[in-house]
């Protein structure tokens, strides 16, 4: 700053700009650490979506299951591209399948695998966990069991994103008859038993289904698993259609809305554009909630044997099969156990830490 007035350049005669000179030095102050910092907060630009993930990464809960299930999802991308093993395919060695390779223990090789690598001086990849007594690497089997286990829980709330949100939507906004009707089916849905509903289902359908998806990509994962996403797109989206059609009858009176339906925007562009992104904190948080119930839900149906069918596995299937050697081998039944645990806590931990970190009434 100059401290010499004199020196300051002149106003030119039509500038709107403030003549320095009229102005002495002392009339100029530094601003203070305090205004500085009002500065920034007011000068601030940030989005709901900004604002929401800079309160989440400061909730170390939530941070820490990020870096878990982060860890989770690299392991079972890559591990399949490392690992000379398939979920299905029973120990082989130099084109001759080894019929002493069941039940091997942890990083344990077979006499035939011992033999071959003595005469050849090839290091075969280890069996980590072992293996089953199918003779089945029992690592390669956990990482497909949890990619299973993981896609049923992501695909399922997208089913129930999808068809809960449009629901909800037309539900809450339309209002009057139009609500009273679709919130009663609602109420009916609601009180059917999802568990025996999917049971009725994967024997009805196991019949019905088989003969149309066998030699196609639907035939890996069965009719049990066909019947458990047509009862997640049946019953679970109603808790979702519940919340988005309870936000909407408290949004659509807003003055913006109204201005909307003034100017004769249609319903669709004013759902889309107007309510539905006032609605992201609930969708956001509600779909975070409903990837571990899936995943939980299918792990139980796979534990009683209602899930994937054979040799494709899921983290529910593997625990299930390991009952019978419990005793002679824990670590079948601890690995894919201690799994689910910890992606539905992982999960369950994110969804409250975006609760928090989203919802406009907690902040």
């Amino acid at each position: 700053m100059q401290n010499n007035t004199s020196d300051l350049p002149k106003k030119n005669l039509l500038s709107a700009q403030v003549d320095l000179s009229k102005f002495n030095a002392d009339d100029f102050r530094l601003a203070t650490d305090d205004e500085k910092k009002q500065q920034d907060v007011m000068g601030e630009s940030t989005t709901f979506f900004k604002d929401g993930m800079r309160r989440l990464m400061k909730n170390p809960l939530a941070v820490g299951s990020l870096i878990i299930l982060f860890l989770i999802i690299a392991g079972i991308v890559i591990i399949p591209k490392v690992c000379p093993y398939t979920y299905s395919q029973i120990v082989t060695v130099n084109g001759t399948r080894d019929k002493r390779a069941n039940n091997l223990a942890p990083f344990e090789y077979s006499k035939l695998e011992t033999q071959y690598m003595q005469k050849s001086g090839e290091k075969l990849f280890p069996h980590i966990l072992g293996t089953d007594s199918l003779g089945r690497d029992y690592f390669i089997r956990v990482v497909y069991g949890t990619r299973v286990s993981l896609s049923v829980g992501v695909v399922a709330a997208i089913m129930v994103l999808i068809i809960g949100l449009i629901y909800g939507s037309v539900a809450g906004y339309f209002g009057g008859t139009v609500d009273l009707v679709m919130m009663r089916i609602v109420d009916i849905i609601y009180s059917l038993p999802d568990m025996l509903i999917i049971i009725l289902l994967s024997v009805v359908l196991n019949e019905r289904i088989t003969p149309y998806i066998e030699g196609t990509a639907l035939a890996k994962l069965g009719a049990n698993m066909i019947s458990m996403f047509l009862v997640f797109g049946l019953l679970y989206w109603v808790s979702m259609a519940r919340l988005i059609r309870g936000q909407i009858l408290s949004i659509k009176n807003n003055e913006y809305v109204l201005a909307a339906r003034c100017i004769g925007t249609s319903n669709v562009k004013i759902l889309l554009r107007h309510i539905i992104p006032n609605c992201l904190s609930v969708i956001i948080i509600t779909t975070a909630l409903q990837v571990p119930s899936a995943i939980f839900t299918e792990s139980y149906l796979s534990f009683l044997g209602l899930g994937v069918s054979a040799p494709l596995t899921s983290l529910g299937s593997l625990a299930n099969s390991a009952r019978e050697g419990l005793q002679s081998y824990p670590h079948r039944l601890i690995v894919p156990a201690v799994l689910i645990c910890l992606i539905v806590l992982a999960l369950n931990l994110l969804g409250d830490g975006l609760r928090d970190a989203f919802d406009s009434k907690l902040n």
